[in-house]
Formats: C-alpha cells, structure tokens, sequence
C-alpha cells in the first residue's frame, strides 16, 4: 500500500490516523509499505503483501506477531486461513513458486474452502455482474467527474476492475473481511486497487466524504449491523456522489442463499438522506440483456415490489443520475480474451471449436439459469485458439462472442 493512502484510512474503533512503526517487521518498497505493522491510538495491525488488516481479533492478532518475529511467509499463510491444513499449505507453495506463474483458477480451489469459488470463477458473466456493470457504467455517463470510487464486500476484485477501466477515475477501494480474497484481487483481478482488510459490521476505516462512488454488491442482506453501515456509506460518500447496492434480496421475495434480506421499503429508509430510488431487478435484467439500456427513470415505490426476489438501490443527491442510457458494449480488451469457463470446448475440424455450456453444479444451474438467455447452450467458432489471441482472431465474430459473454475480457492469469 502506498504510504499516501495509507494517511487517508483512519482506525475503525477510535477514528485516529495510522502511523507506521518502525521494526523488524517493516519493509517499504520505493514509497509503498509491503509489511509491517500500524499503528494508532487503541491498537495495532498488520500489513501483508501490502494490505492493511483492520480487524480486531485472534487470527489478525497472531499474524501480526509472526511478522514482528520475522516470519513473513508464515504471517501471510495465516492470513490466507492455509496454516492449519498442511496438504493445501504444500500445494498453494508449489503454485506461488517464484518460477510459476499460477492463475486464479489454480489458486481458488486452495483458498476458498466452498461454492463460493463457482461464483467467483464465473463471476463475469452471471446476470448480477452484467446488470451491476451496466449500472455503474450508466452512472459514471456524462458525470463531470468521477473522483475516487470504493467497493464494499467486493470481494476479489470482479467490480471494482468494472469501476478501474471507467474513464477520469481517480483510484478504486476494495474493501473485503476475507484476507485471501484481497490478496487474489491485488495480484491478478484488479492490480493497482488499494485493498484494505476490514469488517463492514464495523465502522469503515475511511475519512469522511472520500469517495464520488459507494458500491456494495450482492452482500448488504448478510451485513448484521445495515443501520450502522448504511450511516458509514453515506458518511464516505461525497456530498454529490452516487451510492449503488444492486442485487438486494428482498425480504418478500423468494432467493437463494437469501441472507437477513430486509424489505424494499427498509432498504430505502436506511438511505433517505442520499434521495434513494429503488428499481425491480427483473426489468432492469430485461432492458440490460435485451436492449443494453440502463433506465434509472424507471424507480418504483416499495408497494409495487411485494414479490420481486430482488431489488437495486441508486442513492444520490445529483438529479443528473437518474437518466435513461443506452450503455455501449464493452468490446475493448483491458486485459486478455478467454473462451468463457463454462464451456467444454471440443475439435469441429480445422480451425473450429465446438463449444458447450457446462455448469459447475446443479444449484449453480439453478440460481444462475437466466444466464441462458445470452450465453448458447452450443455454439462453433471459426478460430485458432493455439497461439495469442486478440479480436482480429475471431472476425466478424468477435462483437457477438463478447456480448454474448462467450469471449470474456478477463485479467492476465486469470484461467
């Protein structure tokens, strides 16, 4: 983490600035502090493999003191949750030798010990990431200036790369609990993010009014403590900045995994100084997956939400916000192109590949079935894949393999 924006976080308990001590523990690399410990008026924490963690409890705690003795591979292993389980210790050392290059589909398996890992794998095209896409593309339209942006719960970075290739952005948060996920983001999804390590339940460790865009995606129905982190995101938001939480279950809904959801209309009171609208998730898939519009006209009250699964909430102050846009199709390349992981791709003769829709599991099937309507059960395509490739690869094909999420833009080593 640079050491400028490690001034601009503030201790989630007493509020005060960091300082960095000077110890055994710390190792600085030009201007950026790789690890050691901080500082402020109530405690300690550490910083691994340039990620502050600002969470008070035992894991942290012990981390923290391994790298003031000296054990800097062990304090990230401890982070990382592999130093009680020997065998994926070994294996997660085999891939992140020096020689290896190892991709985020090789280390996922190690880090995440649940389903969570299907979702994150094939987090770029499922119909909430398109949606959630679509929206901060739409937002970040035609505004002046769109500042510094943070993602909250962003888990490993899929979004907050959505909010880094957005013009006139002045630097990406991502704020997550979970070490491992962070530290995937800042080595292969989103280099460049700062990452900071805390607990949305409690206080964010931000100062007031820092960023032009608050985004929390997919997890606000788990967040104990929503009144309190409601406050917060208002409270770092910037006086004519956007707040965005797409994807809330609704409490009067039907959903997988529904978390604590709350209703559309204790949503909407948890953010009533920021004039929140809500908008039903099912027409705003419609319009994005049919049509690539984004209607931010289209808010409904609460009463006409008593059984959508699911809602969004765009909160602003800035009337401007809420427009009707055409979103144009991401077809530039940030990073690299890849056949979507959830085909099995086969031989069909020369130059050409048969490719067919396999999910991960039954359940995955289940909860992500409208991504049949934009990704093909079977398709061919006319290329040769053995070499580096790039859109000219693909001809005329290219646009309609990108946006039916077949050709995904994904980061370098990502599958």
């Amino acid at each position: 983490m640079h050491l400028k924006a490690l001034r601009q976080l503030r201790c989630p308990f007493c509020g005060t600035r960091f300082t960095v001590v000077s110890n055994r523990a710390l190792l600085l690399e030009a201007e950026s502090i790789v690890e050691g410990v901080i500082w402020c008026e109530c405690s300690a924490f550490p910083v691994v493999a340039g990620i502050p963690v600002v969470i008070a409890d035992d894991a942290t705690r012990d981390a923290m003191h391994a790298l003031e003795a000296g054990h800097r591979t062990r304090a990230l292993w401890m982070l990382l949750g592999l130093s009680d389980d020997a065998a994926r210790t070994e294996a997660f050392r085999r891939l992140t030798d020096p020689e290896r290059a190892p991709t985020y589909r090789e280390l996922l398996p190690i880090l995440s010990r649940d389903a969570e890992a299907d979702c994150f794998l094939y987090r770029f095209s499922d119909p909430t990431f398109l949606t959630a896409e679509a929206l901060l593309d739409a937002i970040a339209h035609d505004r002046p200036s769109r500042g510094r942006a943070l993602d909250i719960c962003g888990g490993s970075g899929h979004l907050t790369r959505v909010l880094m290739r957005q013009p006139g952005n002045e630097g990406v948060v991502l704020a997550d609990l979970v070490f491992w996920k962070l530290w995937l983001a800042s080595r292969i999804t989103t280099p460049g993010c700062v990452a900071v390590c805390c607990d949305a339940n409690s206080p964010l460790p931000f100062d007031d009014a820092q960023f032009d865009t608050v985004l929390l995606s997919d997890a606000f129905p788990y967040i104990w403590q929503k009144r309190m982190l409601a406050r917060e995101m208002q409270r770092v938001a910037s006086p004519d900045g956007v707040i965005a939480l797409p994807h809330l279950h609704n409490a009067l809904g039907e959903n997988y995994t529904a978390g604590d959801g709350l209703t559309p209309a204790a949503y909407r009171d948890l953010f009533l100084p920021f004039k929140p609208r809500l908008f039903d998730d099912r027409p705003m898939v419609d319009s994005v997956v049919d049509r690539r519009i984004v209607d931010l006209t289209a808010d409904v009250e609460p009463g006409e939400l008593a059984e959508t699964p699911s809602v969004t909430l765009v909160a602003s102050r800035t009337a401007g916000v809420f427009r009707r846009r055409s979103v144009p199709d991401q077809l530039d390349v940030c990073g690299t192109l890849r056949i979507n992981p959830l085909y099995r791709a086969e031989p069909a003769g020369d130059n050409r590949l048969r490719l067919t829709l396999r999910f991960p599991t039954p359940e995955y099937e289940d909860e992500f079935r409208l991504l049949k309507r934009y990704l093909p059960l079977e398709t061919t395509v006319d290329a040769n894949l053995g070499g580096r490739i790039g859109p000219k690869t693909f001809g005329d094909d290219y646009a309609r393999l990108r946006r039916s999420r077949v050709l995904l833009d994904v980061p370098q080593n990502y599958c």
